[in-house]
């Protein structure tokens, strides 16, 4: 079955560098990045971007860097980032970002492998940690180290150079093709060691070209940019299509400080992964146990209505009278205050970079903050978004304009359109398994409902099979547990064995504040994990998980991991996303355990 979406503006192919210059002449002076500084925010125009692109741009080149040129970049999501990003493509190199939370070592041997030139690096710690990389030029985006040039520095370099030749953008603009490379994206890998692959300008274009037919945002409009610039979430939706739709865009001052940032900046939209959705949520669920009865009674009374409210909307009835006063004072009293986190004018609360639980997507939607999931992938950009007016909760939405999808026999999710990449870097192989025909392989299994919306089953190399034949895709069962405010993450086991197990770990803060937990009040994880009320409340809720459940996706046995799963240790992308193959192999002696019978 095909599904496709034609309705497309036809616009000239055309480059990153010339969509950054038609969001100048079209919004001016209007302000387009804000930085968090020490006294306040630093602001640039549209103006004030497209002169620093070109000065890097030119800076760049001036270096000796050159069209097809890698250069990479290694910081985290920053005004300079995205000034740096785009100039890096405007002298036509290739901008491959790293993601900065993954070790050192991983890192210089990523950027060894993508054959990178030179490197914008955040700060001086930062590039310490790299010097073992084989790169010609450090670019440092704030502070000094010996051996850098300074961001500032690079950019007179470009001024010198422009001044010297007047027409030397002109020559950049005419050099550089829509067909070039634009991007080397380098993928967080979370079913097996990172690929890089390889985008241009005209397929990220075409992509960004899609915004104004589903995503109504410009210059009124408001977001705070946090996710990894590494990922295409990231890239695309929040630095590259505002530029498209001249929306600003204000940075975080730090990962600690982010619920004040969104409260003060009071986004219009945000873009965040289902793991800050589910945090969130566990923050509501761990509060209102503090709360009096009554008060819990009464939130999840609204929360009751709201849903009930919801089957009648999605059913295309009128809500009845009894349904509709209650919850409006419901909503006043109880809900608004959950909307109040994110300042108060969020319109567009989107999830993306991993898959959203459909329980999850439902909770929102009853506190009147829909969350609106698309799906993306590094080899076919943004392919799917719920509609604003109508999404469907624990689907992907629709086809967005220009793309073709199908599935294939075995279920798997196959994308055609503009957006595709090109392939992976000096991996022709690879490349071969999942691009034929012109078509995305996507290893993703899905199916399409009677409206068009598209839902993700889960991923084929995931698949759990027992060994009495049973076919499970463990993200169903693991978004399960991820409600459970105890619940930190979940890893399922099982393939090939007789029963299902899983792997758990805990959120200390939500665990501290279980009945009879005092003496364990600021411990060390280790110790919170195996508490006699942790261990209590994690079997009640293994047990309430269950019944949800048929017998052969039933948990029967489990362990309390001692710590989480981390970045650091290679058991987490950058994304938050878990890599089974390496936290499997972390912990296989605790897996071992459970199927030799020792408890």
């Amino acid at each position: 079955m095909n599904r496709r979406h034609d309705k497309l503006h036809s616009v000239d192919a055309r480059t990153i560098y010339q969509v950054l210059e038609e969001a100048a002449r079209a919004f001016g002076d209007a302000p387009a990045l804000h930085q968090p500084g020490p006294s306040g925010y630093i602001t640039y125009s549209w103006k004030q971007y497209l002169q620093a692109v070109g000065e890097i741009a030119a800076g760049l080149r001036s270096l000796g860097m050159a069209r097809g040129d890698v250069v990479a970049l290694n910081s985290e999501t920053r005004l300079e980032f995205y000034l740096a990003d785009l100039g890096i493509m405007a002298n036509g190199s290739i901008a491959a970002a790293l993601y900065p939370s993954y070790p050192p070592k991983d890192l210089v041997r990523t950027l060894a492998a993508s054959a990178a030139r030179a490197v914008f690096v955040e700060d001086p710690q930062t590039l310490a940690k790299l010097r073992g990389a084989p790169i010609e030029h450090w670019i440092l985006l704030t502070g000094t180290a010996e051996g850098a040039i300074t961001l500032e520095a690079l950019r007179e370099k470009g001024r010198d150079a422009l001044a010297r030749d007047p027409e030397l953008l002109a020559h950049l603009r005419s050099e550089v093709r829509p067909s070039d490379t634009a991007i080397l994206y380098l993928t967080s890998g979370a079913t097996g060691e990172p690929k890089m692959a390889l985008v241009t300008h005209q397929a990220i274009v075409s992509n960004i070209d899609m915004g104004p037919a589903v995503l109504p945002i410009g210059p009124q409009d408001s977001t705070v940019a946090f996710l990894p610039s590494a990922h295409i979430a990231q890239r695309v939706v929040i630095e590259l299509l505002p530029i498209r739709m001249g929306m600003p865009v204000t940075f975080f001052e730090s990962l600690m400080k982010l619920p004040q940032d969104i409260r003060k900046v009071r986004p219009t939209m945000l873009l965040a992964p289902p793991r800050m959705w589910e945090r969130i949520y566990s923050t509501i669920c761990a509060e209102l146990r503090k709360r009096p009865a009554a008060a819990r009674k009464a939130f999840y009374g609204g929360l009751a209505l709201s849903l009930a409210a919801g089957r009648y909307r999605r059913e295309g009835k009128k809500v009845p009278w009894r349904i509709r006063v209650p919850l409006k004072a419901a909503d006043r009293v109880l809900f608004s205050k959950v909307r109040a986190r994110f300042g108060g004018k969020l319109r567009i609360a989107a999830s993306g970079a991993a898959p959203l639980s459909k329980d999850l997507a439902e909770f929102y939607e009853a506190v009147g903050m829909p969350l609106i999931e698309g799906y993306g992938l590094t080899e076919g950009g943004v392919v799917c978004l719920n509609p604003l007016d109508h999404p469907k909760a624990g689907s992907i939405g629709k086809v967005l304009p220009g793309f073709e999808v199908r599935f294939a026999s075995d279920g798997e999710l196959l994308v055609k359109g503009p957006c595709l990449f090109s392939g992976y870097l000096n991996d022709v192989e690879t490349t071969g398994e999942v691009l034929r025909d012109g078509w995305l392989h996507t290893g993703d299994v899905a199916y399409a409902d009677s409206d068009g919306y598209i839902f993700i089953t889960g991923r084929k190399k995931e698949l759990i099979v027992s060994s009495t034949g049973k076919k499970i895709y463990p993200s169903r069962v693991e978004s399960l547990f991820k409600m459970e405010p105890l619940i930190s993450q979940v890893l399922l086991v099982g393939d090939r064995l007789p029963y299902l197990t899983a792997l758990f770990t805990i959120n200390s803060a939500n665990a501290e504040g279980l009945k009879g937990m005092d003496q364990w009040k600021g411990r060390a994880a280790s110790e919170i994990a195996q508490a006699p009320p942790v261990l209590a409340e994690i079997q009640k809720t293994v047990a309430r998980v269950n019944k949800q459940l048929a017998p052969f996706e039933q948990v029967r046995k489990y362990r309390i991991l001692a710590r989480d799963f981390s970045i650091e240790e290679g058991e987490l992308t950058a994304t938050m996303k878990v890599r089974r193959t390496k936290a499997m192999e972390n912990f296989k002696e605790d897996i071992n355990e459970l199927y030799a019978g020792r408890e």
